[in-house]
């Protein structure tokens, strides 16, 4: 009998994995819905139809409508494209900026250039980081352009010091001197032979932080920093149901929900992936 392929031990493992299944379902709801807005969605969300606000879930509206009688399973749906698309491009910047200058300060460990790499990190770290997103907005104008700089900033010594930390561990292991022996560079050895064997712990890392770059684009968007009107935003949605929760909660209830889920559905995923990249657990299940 043959063995069988890795990809499908992957694949049985991951299907055997509750955590990961309900997390990669929920996440891949709200993106499905996400790519969906793009070509349809039940209502225009932008349009205002003041004779039906205020609504309650119908079969005509699925959840209500707003105060300005804008349909809300719309504005969640593109709601949803833009809270994706701007945690995607933060956490991206985060990781083709954080993941070298951490792979370029394990190489040169201990030099001027390591410590002044991580000083750096630590200087972004001082500060909270929805503060520091909050700062960056409010000097540069408020929109999803300036958020997502300012998360992918914030973005940028997370990665940096995961990939340091592990590459760091990687560099006195047998393969790493043989590289260096047949005459390769430290870039070299970097991108052929540290990379590759930390890219599973990026991965994971990078779930966890699109699922924190979601809550941070929703809170800068509930404080008016974040994607501007007529865009629909769940953090926006919050923002205007606050001062109406008593007359139609589903204006709260509704974003709420869909930022809860959507990060739920990230941290489970980031939660399963870590569990099925490390063989020490995989053979304890």
């Amino acid at each position: 009998m043959t063995a069988a392929s890795p990809d499908r031990s992957f694949l049985r493992a991951a299907l055997g994995h509750p955590a990961f299944v309900i997390g990669f379902a929920l996440s891949l709801l709200f993106i499905a819905l996400a790519l969906v807005s793009f070509v349809w969605t039940p209502f225009d969300p932008t349009k205002l139809a003041i004779a039906n606000k205020l609504k309650t879930p119908t079969f005509e509206h699925w959840f209500g409508t707003d105060h300005f009688g804008r349909d809300m399973f719309s504005m969640i749906m593109v709601g949803a494209r833009v809270s994706i698309a701007v945690a995607f491009v933060a956490v991206g910047i985060g990781m083709l900026i954080g993941v070298p200058l951490g792979l370029y300060a394990a190489a040169r460990r201990g030099s001027l250039v390591d410590e002044v790499i991580m000083r750096g990190n630590d200087l972004v770290f001082a500060f909270p980081s929805l503060l520091l997103a909050i700062m960056i907005t409010a000097v540069f104008g408020p929109g999803a352009v300036n958020a997502i700089i300012a998360i992918g900033i914030f973005n940028v010594p997370v990665f940096a010091r995961l990939a340091r930390g592990a590459a760091l561990s990687l560099w006195t292991r047998d393969f790493v001197l043989a590289a260096r022996v047949a005459g390769k560079t430290r870039a070299r050895i970097s991108a052929e032979h540290i990379l590759p064997n930390i890219a599973n712990l990026l991965i994971v890392q990078g779930t966890i932080q699109f699922s924190l770059a979601i809550l941070a684009e929703a809170a800068l968007a509930y404080v008016g920093l974040g994607a501007q009107p007529p865009l629909p935003s769940w953090g926006r949605m919050l923002a205007d149901a606050q001062t109406l929760i008593s007359l139609a909660p589903h204006m709260a209830l509704f974003p709420g929900f869909a930022i809860i889920i959507t990060v739920l559905g990230l941290n489970l995923m980031g939660d399963g992936l870590r569990d099925l990249f490390d063989p020490k657990l995989r053979r304890g299940r």
